[in-house]
């Protein structure tokens, strides 16, 4: 009787998975239209992105052309206009010194204190009030390059924000209560891809933190870092000839990187996305599903499902898990050189 029940079971779950496979090989096909294009003037760069759908705002990092230009462009979500931009950053600087000065560059919204923190092209962390619309601290890390991507812990109230250019490259840990460093991590000189973006997991209660690459070595990891101690506890290679940037982690706590490989927190490998590549890259949960520069992946296949259409150029996007609109950061040159233009504006898709 024993080997029938059993027997009946494995039939009764081959029979399931038969059944899950077809249902995704028949998942009908997903499309996207572009529903609004929001121009920037006077923005001619860009890097991170944050959508909040609590308060239907879209922020981006944004730059002008020249030192002091920099400001965070704010879009409401739901009407899809531009707002008043904060200002105060340090913008485009140029020629390029023998690392990156320019700014604001990571984006992180807490909610609790209705703030943002801004990693900024002097080495330092701009704290943004979004009642006065206006900057109300800054933060040096002591470094000499600019102050790039950033994550944020609301157990324990830690910000982590990386100086990927420095040498030796670090991050640095800055409690949202006091504005003050707490901590920091300096990377060996044997570290030279780059520090990309954390983010953090509540149920590892752990910040999970991409490197590009490590010396003499193409491929880059993603490690972990304890908000507690400030120190990296693991370090998980992830192969596949994989050089992440951005990450995103979901609720069953799959991380997925922006070259295409999705990872558990463990550090085991879950599956690879082929053809996929950006610098942020956004997981929505109104939709369950990966924005990877113009991929749409779904995080339950981990299959591409749709492109967004004409959106070459398309980078660091965000999403609003309310009405799932996906916001399009872009630049456009235009004329010839020496007489060229840059424009900058987000087009905002939405799924059909």
């Amino acid at each position: 009787m024993k080997r029938k029940v059993l027997f009946a079971v494995s039939a009764f779950l081959a029979a399931v998975s038969v059944l899950v496979a077809v249902a995704l090989a028949q998942q009908p096909a997903v499309t996207y239209k572009l529903i609004a294009t929001i121009p920037m003037p006077g923005v001619t760069a860009f890097d991170i992105s944050w959508t909040d759908a609590a308060s239907s705002r879209f922020y981006l990092a944004a730059r002008g052309p020249a030192q002091g230009s920099g400001s965070i462009q704010v879009i409401d979500t739901q009407a899809l206009k531009l707002l008043t931009p904060i200002t105060g950053f340090v913008g485009t600087v140029a020629p390029p010194p023998a690392c990156a000065h320019s700014g604001p560059n990571g984006v992180v919204l807490i909610p609790q204190m209705n703030q943002l923190y801004v990693g900024d092209g002097d080495s330092t962390v701009k704290v943004v009030d979004l009642a006065k619309q206006a900057i109300v601290a800054t933060i040096n890390t002591g470094g000499k390059c600019r102050a790039d991507e950033i994550g944020y812990d609301p157990l324990d109230h830690i910000i982590m924000i990386a100086n990927p250019g420095d040498s030796p490259s670090f991050v640095s840990f800055i409690s949202a209560d006091t504005q003050t460093i707490v901590g920091q991590y300096t990377y060996s000189g044997a570290q030279t891809g780059g520090l990309e973006q954390p983010v953090w997991s509540p149920l590892a209660q752990r910040f999970f933190f991409t490197v590009p690459a490590t010396a003499g070595v193409s491929e880059g990891t993603v490690d972990v870092f304890n908000a507690k101690t400030f120190q990296r506890e693991a370090s998980y290679p992830i192969g596949l000839g994989c050089s992440p940037a951005g990450l995103a982690l979901t609720p069953d706590q799959h991380l997925m990187t922006s070259c295409g490989v999705a990872l558990d927190t463990g550090g085991g490998r879950i599956a690879g996305v082929g053809g996929v590549s950006a610098d942020e890259i956004w997981y929505n949960s109104g939709d369950n599903r990966y924005y990877i520069g113009t991929a749409v992946v779904d995080a339950d296949s981990n299959r591409v499902i749709a492109t967004l259409p004409g959106a070459a150029g398309t980078r660091n996007g965000s999403v609003d898990s309310a009405t799932n609109y996906v916001f399009a950061p872009y630049t456009k040159v235009s004329g010839s050189a020496p007489f060229t233009t840059v424009t900058a504006g987000v087009r905002v898709f939405a799924a059909q």
